[in-house]
């Protein structure tokens, strides 16, 4: 049942019930015109209600059609639409809970609406690279106003009702009804009943004073806010004539930019991690109502960086938590660094005082492990070595409750060797934080060999209620990210090594839409922490060849902003990085040394190398089943290491090039004496992929 129909006196009730959000599919629509047909030709119905079942009026289209031919069927959106701002009776639109979308363009084609209080209201379509296709940017103008109308369809962000409903001389809420939604809008129906003639919002007139030098300023504003994405843009320009038009030609606009935008790349790229990031949370063998193991109380140990930004997610979510450390001193460093935080944004009024008091009343600390054992779950955040690790789970295992979570927060390590340090493997997960961990979204839930299905669930269930995007990988060195960046960071140090400047490689990575360069990345996470890596390498894996000059940097001394000097010079209290010449004389007596002479180096095969060096790692790790899909990659990526948003991560992108033009070009790469051949070896994945013409998200 996609809408049900219910007459209480003389009001027909209209009910959409399409679970989870009453989403406008194929059958709902038909269901609903069919409704608003039946209730007009009822002699005993004089007004009609329109709500949603659930916890939603109308969450808009349903994403299950996205691009099928059953999004179109009629009737499509706009003729349901049509059809209920047609009807020769009022049509009371009841709106609570989520009305997003096309559910606010089907209230708005109503003729009355009435909301419940809190319920959020969003046209939030520029979030996937479109615009409001069905209406929105013609009637929610006439019917809120200009500027806050604008304001909305440009950011795609939610409003609750209440505040809507106070803007001087709106009529999108004729009333917010507190208690009972269905009674009061049943009640109100009545009260228009016979209300002559019916109000349309498509009659009302969009103005503004100021029209054009409103819209030249929001052009200018809104202009240098998204240069990326084209479509805020053409979203303003489809409320301008709403303004300038009739709206009959204003629809005829906004099809149009509708038209357009669905086939830029930008917008199959945020369409692409809009779903992605719905996959990332299904796991083929794990049921989705596979019982889950009550997490009520979190202990961390290590109150480091990591430590304390891990801890602040599960005290804003309000799970307390229990730090463990080694010594007094460290404990009340780590406390301090979390109050600083918060404190800060306090400032920015960002967080209310009495909810930094409660976050911090739930924050416990201590310097013995006999202390934690009544934990639910357990993530330990301490140094990066085996050796530690395993003294860390050998005491986790002997003082934790039984059924307790034992998580290691570990980057590169064997998350089956730590968990053979415990009797209880099947209770061990890796959590792979980023950091800062209190801020970045990504957490790479790592999967050992033994790990038990209900502690993947049970951890995946918990990273949503922490606000984090959970992406499963298996069990290799570096999971999935940072085994990518590895070959990633080697292509930057050959690029060094062949001509270019640190500078250069960053700029052009920049400018490509990375949010920052290898080598100011570097300086930023600590040069000395590549540099523990590769030394393991160099032991594990000898015939894998890199650049000198990292260790060369770091043999000087230069491990970035929290020294003061890396790749680039750091004034004290500045994070601004200044080009070093010391940097670039290093370089340039390396490549002596090598007999190497520098030659000019493109921006295009700057970003060609490092993105495919990604793309080509990234197909091996899909190939050997440690990421669940291509799209899992991109959301690692996309959340985690700052790829741009608008190419939709590493496998998105290599797609939209094409993989036949991805592999001729590593196959010019491998012809290069300086740099590796045999990673230039397209995987076997890749080159399949390519030779079908297909991509890696067929």
């Amino acid at each position: 049942m996609s809408a049900s129909y219910e007459v209480r006196g003389p009001v027909a009730v209209i009910t959409l019930n399409n679970p989870p959000v009453n989403g406008l599919g194929y059958a709902t629509r038909k269901a609903a015109a069919e409704a608003v047909e039946q209730a007009e030709n009822d002699p005993v119905v004089k007004a009609i209600v329109l709500t949603g079942a659930g916890k939603a009026f109308s969450g808009g289209a349903d994403i299950r059609e996205f691009g099928s031919p059953k999004a179109l069927a009629e009737p499509n959106l706009l003729s349901l639409i049509a059809r209920v701002e047609s009807c020769t009776k009022p049509i009371i639109a009841a709106v609570h809970s989520v009305c997003m979308g096309g559910g606010l363009e089907l209230a708005l084609g109503c003729h009355y609406r009435v909301a419940a209080p809190g319920a959020k209201i969003a046209l939030p379509e520029v979030k996937l690279g479109l615009l409001p296709g069905a209406g929105g940017t013609q009637r929610l103008p006439r019917a809120l106003g200009v500027e806050p109308a604008l304001n909305m369809i440009v950011s795609g962000e939610p409003v609750l009702s209440e505040q809507l409903a106070q803007v001087p001389g709106q009529v999108l809420f004729q009333k917010i009804i507190e208690g009972d939604l269905l009674e009061g809008a049943i009640a109100y129906a009545l009260e228009v009943a016979d209300k002559r003639p019916l109000p349309r919002v498509r009659e009302l007139k969009a103005s503004h004073p100021e029209a054009q030098a409103f819209f030249q300023f929001a052009r200018n504003t809104v202009g240098a806010m998204s240069k990326n994405f084209p479509a805020p843009l053409r979203c303003l320009e489809a409320v301008a004539a709403a303004v300038n038009l009739k709206f009959d030609e204003g629809m005829r606009v906004e099809r149009e930019g509708f038209a357009h935008l669905m086939h830029t790349p930008e917008s199959k790229a945020l369409r692409h991690a809009f779903f992605a990031e719905r996959a990332a949370s299904k796991i083929p063998d794990v049921p989705e109502d596979m019982p889950q193991r009550a997490i009520q109380k979190v202990a961390v140990i290590g109150a480091g960086t990591m430590g304390g930004g891990i801890s602040m997610n599960f005290l804003n979510a309000g799970i307390p938590v229990v730090i463990l450390e080694m010594k007094q001193e460290a404990l009340e460093r780590g406390v301090a660094t979390i109050r600083k935080n918060y404190e800060a944004q306090v400032k920015k009024g960002k967080l209310k005082e009495d909810k930094y008091q409660q976050r911090m009343s739930l924050l416990s600390t201590t310097l013995s492990y006999d202390e934690i054992g009544d934990a639910d779950m357990v993530i330990e955040a301490v140094f990066e070595d085996l050796a530690v690790k395993e003294q860390v789970f050998k005491k986790l295992d002997a003082v934790m409750k039984p059924g307790a979570i034992l998580a290691t927060n570990t980057s590169t390590l064997d998350v089956d060797k730590i968990a053979a340090f415990t009797q209880r493997p099947q209770d061990v997960i890796g959590t792979h934080f980023f950091s800062p961990a209190n801020v970045m979204k990504l957490l790479e839930v790592v999967r050992g060999a033994k790990t038990a299905k209900d502690v993947l669930a049970t951890v995946m269930a918990l990273g949503k209620k922490i606000r984090k995007t959970c992406v499963v990988s298996g069990v290799c060195d570096g999971f999935i990210g940072n085994r990518m960046i590895e070959q990633y960071s080697r292509q930057a140090g050959f690029l060094l090594e062949e001509g270019c400047t640190p500078q250069q490689v960053d700029k052009a990575v920049e400018k490509f839409g990375f949010a920052m360069g290898p080598f100011r990345m570097g300086d930023l996470a600590g040069n000395d922490v590549g540099w523990y890596i590769r030394k393991r390498r160099y032991v594990e894996k000898p015939e894998l060849r890199y650049s000198k000059t990292a260790d060369l940097l770091c043999e000087m001394g230069r491990f970035g902003q929290k020294t003061g000097a890396g790749w680039y010079d750091y004034q004290p209290g500045k994070r601004d990085a200044i080009p070093s010449r010391t940097v670039v004389e290093m370089i340039e007596m390396h490549r002596a040394a090598q007999g190497i002479t520098p030659r000019k180096i493109s921006d295009e095969e700057i970003v060609q190398r490092l993105v495919f060096s990604l793309v080509n790692e990234a197909a091996r790790i899909l190939e050997e089943g440690i990421a669940l899909r291509a799209s899992d990659i991109d959301m690692v990526y996309l959340t985690g290491y700052g790829f741009p948003l608008w190419r939709g991560g590493p496998m998105c992108y290599a797609d939209t090039v094409g993989l036949y033009n991805v592999v001729q070009a590593m196959k010019r790469f491998a012809k290069n004496p300086l740099d590796d051949a045999k990673f230039w070896e397209p995987a076997p994945l890749l080159a399949r992929l390519a030779e079908q013409g297909k991509g890696f998200n067929d």
